[in-house]
């Protein structure tokens, strides 16, 4: 056929292609941007051809964007989200390895085409590039292909009959859930204050403390007919009202030191204004919000600050990040100071600027590119996916340096990585597709037998030591094992069970470690059967 000798024709036929059946569901699953993989193994099949250069840069820019987007999250789960989800990926994707393993020695599975079991049966496409990288075979698209189907829809039975086969309560769980975690990210709330306590009376605003005492934020404060927006030497009297933003527990803290609540109206005066902006500067990314002095020089108050959908109580210490939301209530001469100096242009978040990505993906190549050597048969790199990878966590943890801004925008990252995603599905899909009969020929159904094993056996063995040992409570153990999996649609799944958060907030802090963890998996697959053969 003519139309496969073009190779420019048949890429973006492949891809035009895949998105149509990808938008196919079935019961309410779909393949998503995935089905590009099955279609480029058919057109492979059929003797198309594309460029070898199409699959590197696809696979460079796809995992350079994960790196970026995953790397502030890896780092911080480490510190802050607890020892117990780190453990439960760490047991479905390295059980999930050890099966792969067993497979390419007992059952002599091909070492490529095992790997991509692997990356298939956890629905992880990174996975799949570091199996092509580390095996350099597109041998490794096949196994993907064939174990990725039940990798989707085995993720999601288990979570939607887990509930049903064990009788758990999830309307139960939610209160357990929500009560277990009152401290955590609460939604801020409002309430107003009547000023009676003696130690507060006649004392200003930085005298009391208030921000470091509560946590809290005084927002407005009503004298007589007066409202207006504090600063640290406004001195409150006896009867003054305030408006106070924070927590539960910091509105506490704030109606100890100040007096009680009290149902009254404080409105802005007609020179106030409340309003939202955007940090869309890249010389605030990584400055410490006291530093940019708003309520000195602009007698403006942040009373919120919103970031990645959860808000957060503004303090002095806290690091701004590009595309903040901060929540200002300032009078009015000052607005226009105060969207200057933060940037407040949304269309700057769509910006993208291509010196620091190239220069990333140069460290990372380089990187990729050192050889560690252990003696005199034994050589260990990272190669162009591991080093790419770490490259580009780094400098998105770092945000920041100097005049360089590293990270970008959601936007502009998933725009590069679907572009990459894409050339690199549909070139080794096609690769792969000129020799899928013979592998079919070869295995049979064994090979959907053993990514079934891959799928379901280390979900099993994550559930029990999260049920047993761990004692994850059950909305947040769904969560995890969606991210161990790096199953999406799995976490469209057991969110559609519930309205609580705790699948969200686990699936988050998982997902960039199990994606890490299998990349690691799979380049130790390749060297381990280096060296076992």
């Amino acid at each position: 056929m003519d139309i496969l000798n073009t190779s420019y024709l048949a890429l973006f036929l492949i891809i035009s292609l895949g998105f149509i059946v990808g938008n196919i569901k079935v019961k309410g699953i779909s393949l998503d941007i995935s089905a590009i993989i099955f279609v480029a193994l058919f057109f492979g099949y059929l003797g198309a051809e594309l460029p070898n250069i199409l699959e590197k840069i696809g696979l460079i820019l796809f995992i350079y964007t994960i790196g970026l987007q995953a790397g502030p999250g890896f780092f911080e789960s480490f510190r802050n989200q607890g020892k117990n989800l780190i453990i439960m990926a760490f047991v479905v994707v390295v059980s999930a390895a050890i099966l792969t393993f067993g497979a390419i020695i007992f059952l002599d599975v091909d070492k490529p085409i095992a790997i991509g079991l692997l990356a298939g049966a956890l629905t992880s496409t990174p996975g799949l590039a570091a199996a092509i990288d580390v095996t350099h075979s597109s041998m490794a698209s096949i196994g993907y292909g064939i174990a990725y189907p039940f990798g989707v829809i085995g993720v999601i039975l288990f979570v939607r009959l887990y509930p049903k086969l064990f009788r758990v309560n999830i309307k139960k769980a939610e209160e357990d859930y929500k009560s277990e975690t009152q401290v955590g990210f609460e939604p801020l709330q409002t309430r107003n204050y009547v000023v009676e306590n003696d130690g507060a009376i006649n004392r200003t605003i930085g005298e009391l403390r208030v921000r470091s005492m509560t946590k809290g934020v005084i927002s407005r404060v009503k004298h007589g007919e007066s409202v207006f927006t504090p600063n640290t030497q406004t001195v409150l009297h006896k009867g003054d009202f305030i408006k106070a933003v924070g927590t539960q527990e910091a509105l506490r803290r704030i109606e100890l030191l100040i007096g009680p609540p009290e149902e009254v109206n404080i409105p802005l005066g007609k020179n106030y204004v409340v309003q939202s902006f955007l940090v869309t500067k890249a010389e605030l990314v990584n400055k410490a919000l006291g530093e940019l002095y708003l309520r000195s020089k602009y007698n403006a108050t942040v009373t919120r600050l919103r970031r990645s959908g959860i808000e957060l109580a503004p303090s002095p210490n806290i690091k701004l990040q590009m595309g903040d939301k901060l929540m200002i209530a300032c009078d009015k001469e000052h607005i226009k100071q105060v969207s200057d100096l933060l940037g407040d242009n949304n269309s700057k978040l769509s910006d993208t600027n291509f010196f620091p990505i190239a220069t990333g993906i140069v460290l990372g190549i380089v990187l990729g590119k050192v050889s560690l050597s252990f003696g005199t048969s034994f050589e260990f790199s990272l190669g162009l996916t591991g080093g790419i990878l770490i490259i580009s966590m780094m400098l998105g943890r770092l945000g920041k340096t100097g005049a360089v801004l590293w990270t970008m925008s959601g936007s502009a990252n998933q725009l590069l990585r679907q572009l990459g995603l894409m050339l690199f599905l549909a070139s080794v899909g096609t690769k792969a597709g000129a020799t899928i009969v013979e592998t079919f020929d070869k295995y049979g159904i064994e090979l959907f037998v053993i990514g079934a094993g891959i799928t379901l056996i280390p979900m099993i063995l994550g559930t029990i030591v999260a049920k047993f040992f761990l004692k994850i409570d059950v909305l947040s153990m769904l969560g995890t094992l969606t991210g161990a999996m790096t199953s999406t649609p799995g976490l469209a799944a057991t969110d559609s069970m519930t309205d609580s958060s705790a699948p969200s907030i686990a699936y988050a802090t998982v997902y960039p470690i199990a994606m890490v963890i299998l990349i690691i998996c799979a380049q130790l697959l390749g060297l381990m059967g280096v060296l076992y053969f």
